[in-house]
């Protein structure tokens, strides 16, 4: 397993981030980061990336498009020992993403004010949050993904062991992604089924 070189990190839960990020750092982990998550790394004395200087392409769309792109979806998902994968990664300038840490709007919290409206329940739908970490999920015999700070310590620990995690770890850890999105994709259904759609103001007019 090659080193780890490179972290994404962006999450709505930042509880333990500083010390997760800056143990990275120290490691010599490129961190990159969006929004909130980026600003309060830097307010803790932590060297990050935008994503949006990574890839060269702004945020857009009052932040929906913030990590929708082949820089970092190819970054996360190539297979490091696919040559091919390799060569076309050279080719068009991808580098490896190696760590994912990611959590996802909250939905469910939202939705839990009974004043919600259906066009805010819209907008914390995260789609590039389980995006990438579905990616890394299904390319976890390559990419270490995160969804709980519980398992920042276990991370680290491998990592400073031997430069990365192991196998086994990775896949359990990509087993977690997606017991969170199955559940997560639950959720918004299970509102949104519930929305009257005759009687619902957002729905009647264009």
């Amino acid at each position: 397993m090659n080193k780890a070189e490179r972290a994404l990190i962006s999450l709505t839960d930042k509880s333990g981030i500083e010390d997760f990020a800056k143990a990275l750092t120290d490691m010599g982990i490129e961190i990159l980061s969006t929004g909130g998550t980026a600003k309060k790394m830097r307010d803790n004395g932590i060297a990050v990336k935008d994503v949006s200087e990574f890839t060269g392409f702004p945020e857009m769309l009052d932040g929906r498009v913030k990590t929708l792109h082949p820089l970092v979806h190819g970054g996360i998902l190539h297979q490091r020992k696919n040559a091919d994968h390799q060569q076309q990664c050279a080719d068009h300038g991808i580098k490896p993403i190696d760590i994912i840490a990611v959590n996802l709007y909250a939905f469910e919290k939202t939705v839990a004010d009974p004043d919600c409206s259906l066009d805010d329940a819209i907008e914390n739908i995260d789609i590039g949050g389980p995006t990438m970490l579905r990616a890394a999920a299904k390319n976890f015999r390559d990419v270490t993904v995160i969804v709980d700070p519980a398992d920042y310590d276990q991370v680290l620990t491998e990592i400073r062991d031997t430069g990365n995690t192991t196998l086994k770890t990775r896949f359990k850890l990509a087993v977690k992604v997606f017991q969170l999105t199955a559940a997560y994709d639950t959720a918004i259904a299970d509102w949104l089924v519930k929305v009257d759609a005759d009687s619902n103001p957002a729905l009647n007019g264009e």
